[in-house]
């Protein structure tokens, strides 16, 4: 048995420090790099590949709508074809200076409110996942567990990796709680340790009723702007090894 841990990095930029990076490398396996839209500057980015290079972290393309001031979690309506080409532009960006250093991009994740429409807007994420597959067929794309983007994967043949959350409340249709909601982040290491141990074991996630529903998924996400995150990794590799449920890559 073994799970991912992912982590959203590199999105610092200018004078605007975001997260603690180099605290939590150590503790994941695969991070995905802001790419300029929504965090993340040249020098913030390339600092971020060469932490991963050094910590043996595989890597993937963090695409945000153009929302640098809102952190990229504001919901924009953006044409099709422009919201496309905003998202080959960045991973295009974020994959030609991986391979700068001789090293591969593996996945894509959208981040904030375009990940979060994307799993609900069929149209704009089949949009959105065609253009990634423009730019690279091999890239995985990562994505909300149960959502229209894990169905549209199956249905266009697109490599595709569910994806859970430690730090975050779930509501009862398997969709994470709106952040504008109270106790939609979690905080405590134990209680996200906890969720962790019953994704990766049963397939099962509490919601915000305490029902326990279905969610199957191969990675979990660490937000890095969580100023827990580190404490919070730290329980979940406690509380994995007791378990022995191995933490890996879902890159082979």
């Amino acid at each position: 048995m073994n799970i991912d841990l992912n982590c959203d990095m590199g999105e610092s930029y200018g004078n605007f420090k975001m997260g603690n990076d180099e605290a939590v490398f150590p503790y994941i396996t695969s991070c995905n790099i802001a790419c300029g839209f929504h965090g993340g500057d040249p020098i913030h980015i390339e600092k971020t590949i060469q932490l991963a290079i050094h910590h043996g972290v595989k890597m993937g393309a963090h695409p945000s709508y153009p929302d640098l001031g809102g952190f990229g979690r504001r919901k924009m309506v953006i044409p099709l074809k422009e919201l496309t080409s905003i998202v080959k532009y960045q991973v295009a960006a974020l994959k030609g200076l991986v391979e700068s250093y001789g090293e591969k991009l593996h996945y894509v994740k959208p981040h904030g409110a375009l990940y979060n429409s994307m799993a609900d807007n069929r149209e704009e994420a089949a949009s959105v996942m065609e253009g990634i597959r423009e730019i690279d067929p091999f890239l995985i794309v990562m994505g909300l567990a149960g959502s229209e983007m894990e169905q549209i994967a199956q249905e266009k043949e697109i490599p595709f990796v569910a994806e859970a959350f430690a730090d975050r409340q779930y509501l009862s249709n398997g969709r994470l709680m709106p952040r504008s909601r109270k106790g939609s982040v979690i905080h405590d290491p134990e209680k996200a340790a906890e969720q962790v141990l019953h994704i990766a074991r049963e397939g099962k996630v509490k919601d915000d009723q305490g029902n326990r529903i279905q969610l199957n998924a191969q990675t979990i996400c660490i937000h890095g702007d969580n100023p827990g995150a580190v404490n919070i990794l730290q329980a979940i590799h406690q509380k994995l090894a007791q378990a022995q449920v191995q933490i890996r890559s879902f890159v082979i």
